[in-house]
């Protein structure tokens, strides 16, 4: 079995403090930086341009939400419109109830008179259901730190560590990218593609076993100092009992290259599967043991409700969401934005 390693120019390195002369990072400067760093949110205009792709991303799934507001009278024909929409958009029956019923006491203690009033209260609750969700990936506990991603094929897998390989180099991070994904050959291409684009180092091997790359990606990734390994497994269904053995398989491998790894362990889901979305993450956690998820799709969906099912049913963090496949179009998640743009 022979290990083809396509070498890439990296210029990626750790930032360091200001120091009053200009010198050139020590070995000893690095390996004291072990303080975990959460991965940077861009510059307010960067933002601001991101926040308008959301809104408009999610324009189906609020305009649906929004018809309900149009009255003149908060009464219960007005709460069950809304539970008809919340549920439309994907929210589920559990969190539409708490919605619902947060709703109502919001309303009551805000004295509310006007529909529009309970739009912005509307927005506050599900910001609050959400704020679970929000926790920032953090990079630097670990030399390298191990990212395992996995997902249905469609989902926007590869596309996604693409993304987020950027994201992490624009953040001073060192990436190596393992295409673990050995049951497509056009996944190799793809990532090798990404890998290009980014100008970062893969890790690949034509038809062989995707637990030995990703073993091989982790031991090059702690030889060679890179800050992060980002391993793409082979998309699949979790019905797929066999395939996803081959994912424990994987993670078991993985914890012999490197004890403390995979650090993370990620889902791509697609926005746009709605309940479908949920019913992946619960069978990915029960295999994997799931640490964070990306949620990719959101743009043009009217399921745009289903992260509020997730924040309800399963609780497990969302580190970024997509509206795009720009390698932009992929960002932090924030409850308060995506309240807001939900119902803008």
């Amino acid at each position: 079995m022979i290990l083809e390693i396509q070498t890439m120019f990296s210029f990626f390195r750790k930032k360091s403090p200001p120091e009053p002369a200009k010198s050139a990072p020590t070995a000893a400067n690095k390996a004291s930086a072990s303080t975990p760093a959460a991965v940077p949110a861009p510059e307010a205009p960067a933002r601001q341009g991101w926040l308008d792709r959301l809104k408009n991303g999610l324009r189906k799934t609020g305009s649906n939400i929004a018809t309900v507001f149009t009255g003149t009278r908060i009464d219960d024909e007005l709460y069950e419109e809304l539970e008809t929409a919340l549920l439309m958009a994907d929210t589920g029956v559990k969190a539409t109830e708490h919605l619902l019923q947060d709703l109502k006491r919001r309303v009551k203690e805000a004295k509310a008179t006007e529909p529009a009033q309970v739009k912005g209260l509307l927005a506050e609750a599900i910001a609050d259901l959400l704020r679970v969700l929000q926790k920032p990936l953090e990079i630097g506990a670990h030399h390298p730190t191990v990212i395992m991603v996995a997902g249905v094929n469609g989902a926007g897998k590869t596309t996604s560590i693409g993304k987020l390989t950027k994201h992490l180099a624009d953040g001073g991070q060192s990436v190596l990218l393992a295409a673990a994904d050995t049951f497509r050959a056009a996944a190799r291409e793809q990532l090798a593609v990404w890998a290009d684009r980014n100008t970062v180092e893969i890790v690949s091997q034509e038809g062989g076993d995707p637990a030995a790359v990703s073993f091989d990606a982790v031991t090059a990734g702690r030889a060679r100092g890179r800050d992060v390994v980002l391993v793409d497994t082979a998309g699949r269904l979790p019905t797929q009992l066999h395939l996803m053995e081959e994912l424990k398989k994987i993670k078991r491998v993985v914890q012999k290259a490197e004890a403390t790894a995979p650090h993370e362990v990620l889902l791509v889901i697609d926005g746009n599967t709605g309940q479908n979305a949920l019913a992946q993450v619960k069978a990915f956690d029960d295999t994997l043991g799931l640490t964070g998820l990306i949620v990719t799709k959101l743009d043009g969906t009217a399921k745009g409700g289903v992260l509020c099912a997730i924040a309800r049913e399963k609780p497990i963090p969302v580190y970024f969401i997509g509206v795009g496949e720009k390698l932009e179009d992929l960002e932090t998640f924030d409850a308060s934005e995506f309240a807001q743009a939900l119902l803008s």
